[in-house]
């Protein structure tokens, strides 16, 4: 009955307002950073969803993954709760199509997709997320096929420490301690955040550990950053993978990164450049309590640098870069017959871009193209152009049109099980994909309106005859996808503001074999996202996101969660109800999705 009772008020919270607040920062004064130019969102002429540190603060939301669920076009695919383990796809791509960055910088797994979302950042120490919907291969190279996220911190020279704690339903705690401090010319940030629940339902406990420092030197006219983080999870991982019937699986996942960027300005001369390391590891029991029955060990480095340089003449802004990257691989498992072994690969990726503007700046054009080389493989170009059109400082139209490649994972060429089977003989797929879209953009109303299609060769899936029989990945064919997305959003006063969006994808493939699809037709077909935010009382916020999914092969279902803010000074408090309306449902692999899930937390601000 409490519970009840409280839900009730935080509806009733959300339908008033009092007092003005501060506006929270327009996205148009945001500029977006890539490797060769830096520009205002106004002027990107790609259809590109900047998520604020505000949204995000006011987010029901745990984690990265749950933030990014509350925006269309975005298919997140959970197997568990608060950033337990997420498959993120963008406009019906697979989790293996879509680039994960932080601070730009490559956070891809070449295990497996299933680990891309393993970001040692917390929630809360986000300053924005950046996310192109569209293929990028040209300017990111690999797996950017659908899409790319870019997952953004800010160092700080305010001598700030935050310390954050909540609980919630299934013994859920999390604890976390951040902060910032330095001077004009050096900032930095550092984090640490735990977290753990007894789990919704059998074998679904965990525990999170994540740590994170990120630096920052001013230089004459640029800079030199340093980050390095680690993320660990340990969960029940019942029924996450091959079949709900194998309820006993266990899992432990690490991640690391550390790199060095650098980034000057010589008059019209840009350079831009980093090296990094990415470690991966993922431990899997197929039974929690008798690892002698199968136990896997995966663990993979990658290791890389870029050097980017960028020109600016009377001809517009051209750009030359070179990525180079080593990936290495190496598998145990308790039976070596079906181990994947040792493997590794280099990579090497060119890239180029000019950018330039016609009739006073109004027509904005931008071709380019990438070449990558993956040893065996073999060699890949991605051409693409980018063209947009202001009317005036409102209105724009635009259009784009690429290429793109994707490499198999060592997941898909060389994994062996009893349920999965991988395939050597994969051949990397490829797309063709297009987009053209008008926007309106002001400081208190956005509209965008797009129509898009990619054309998939040599499609890569997970496939079988009979329910029987073990998932096989094979070439498959062709995908055709279509799709039109339309957003909305509006701020019609100091206290109020909302943000409607509405996905419909169409997907299909030719399937003479009328093979049985693992994750080709797992998509969305409609999906609609609504986000009302108010603010009442001087202190209180209240954000309440509805979302209905229409899921090809799983029917559809409605989810309703909401958070409750009070933000005085340095202390913030919150109420988060998730899955308010307690909807059953699934997300991925059949595994039933939580409940109704209360979550009540603080953090507090102190200065030294």
């Amino acid at each position: 009955m409490k519970k009840q009772l409280l839900c009730v008020m935080l509806l009733g919270a959300s339908s008033f307002g009092l007092l003005a607040q501060e506006r929270s920062q327009s996205i148009e004064e945001v500029t977006l950073h890539g490797k060769f130019l830096n520009l205002p969102y106004k002027k990107v002429n790609e259809n590109v969803i900047v998520i604020t540190k505000k949204e995000i603060e006011n987010a029901p939301a745990k984690s990265i993954d749950e933030v990014l669920q509350q925006f269309t076009g975005m298919d997140i695919r959970r197997r568990g709760a608060n950033g337990v383990q997420s498959d993120v796809s963008i406009r019906g791509g697979s989790f293996d199509q879509v680039l994960v960055l932080i601070n730009g910088i490559r956070m891809n797994d070449s295990q497996t997709g299933h680990n891309n979302m393993n970001i040692p950042v917390d929630l809360s120490n986000v300053d924005r997320i950046e996310v192109i919907k569209g293929p990028a291969s040209r300017r990111f190279g690999q797996n950017a096929y659908a899409g790319v996220i870019n997952i953004i911190t800010k160092t700080a020279a305010d001598k700030t420490v935050k310390v954050s704690a909540s609980g919630g339903d299934f013994s859920t705690y999390a604890l976390g301690l951040s902060a910032t401090g330095g001077n004009e010319n050096f900032t930095q940030l550092f984090q640490a955040n735990t977290a753990a629940s007894e789990g919704y339902r059998y074998n679904t406990d965990y525990k999170i550990r994540n740590v994170f420092y990120q630096n920052n030197i001013k230089i004459k006219d640029g800079s030199i950053k340093m980050q390095a983080g680690f993320t660990e999870k340990k969960f029940g991982a019942n029924g996450f993978y091959a079949s709900p019937l194998y309820k006993d699986q266990y899992e432990e996942t690490q991640a690391s990164v550390v790199s060095v960027a650098y980034q000057q300005q010589f008059g019209n001369l840009g350079l831009n450049a980093n090296a990094y390391w990415r470690r991966g590891q993922d431990m899997y029991l197929f039974v929690r309590n008798k690892p002698q029955a199968y136990r896997n060990l995966h663990i993979g480095n990658n290791v890389g640098g870029e050097l980017n340089v960028s020109y600016k003449s009377s001809l517009g802004t051209t750009g030359l870069g070179l990525e180079l990257r080593k990936e290495f691989f190496v598998s145990h498992n308790n039976n070596p017959a079906i181990s994947m072994g040792s493997r590794e690969r280099f990579v090497t990726q060119l890239f180029f871009e000019h950018h330039f503007s016609l009739i006073n700046d109004k027509l904005q054009v931008s071709p380019g193209v990438s070449w990558a080389s993956y040893g065996d493989e073999g060699n890949f170009f991605y051409p693409g152009l980018d063209v947009g059109f202001d009317f005036d400082s409102h209105n724009k139209i635009y259009g784009n049109i690429s290429k793109v490649h994707r490499v198999p994972t060592f997941t898909d060429l060389y994994y062996i099980s009893k349920t999965e089977v991988g395939n050597s003989a994969l051949k990397p797929e490829s797309a063709v994909s297009s987009e053209l879209g008008y926007r309106y953009q002001s400081s208190k109303f956005s509209a965008k309106l797009s129509g898009f299609m990619r054309d998939s060769q040599d499609a890569i899936d997970w496939v079988k005859a009979n329910a029987t029989d073990p998932w096989r990945v094979m070439n498959i064919g062709q995908i055709k996808s279509r799709g039109v997305e339309v957003e909305v959003s509006q701020k019609p006063a100091e206290w109020i503001s909302y943000s409607l969006g509405y996905t419909y994808l169409d997907k299909s493939y030719h399937n003479p074999q009328n093979l049985m699809s693992k994750y080709a037709l797992e998509n969305l077909k409609h999906q609609f996202v609504a986000r009302l935010e108010n603010k009442f009382l001087n202190y209180f916020s209240n954000e309440l996101v509805y979302k209905y999914n229409e899921r090809v092969n799983l029917g559809s279902y409605n989810l309703l969660d909401d958070r409750l803010s009070f933000t005085k000074g340095d202390l913030s408090i919150y109420v988060l109800v998730n899955n308010l309306t307690n909807t059953k449902y699934t997300e991925s692999s059949l595994v039933p999705m939580p409940g109704r899930w209360f979550h009540i937390g603080f953090s507090y601000k102190i200065g030294y």
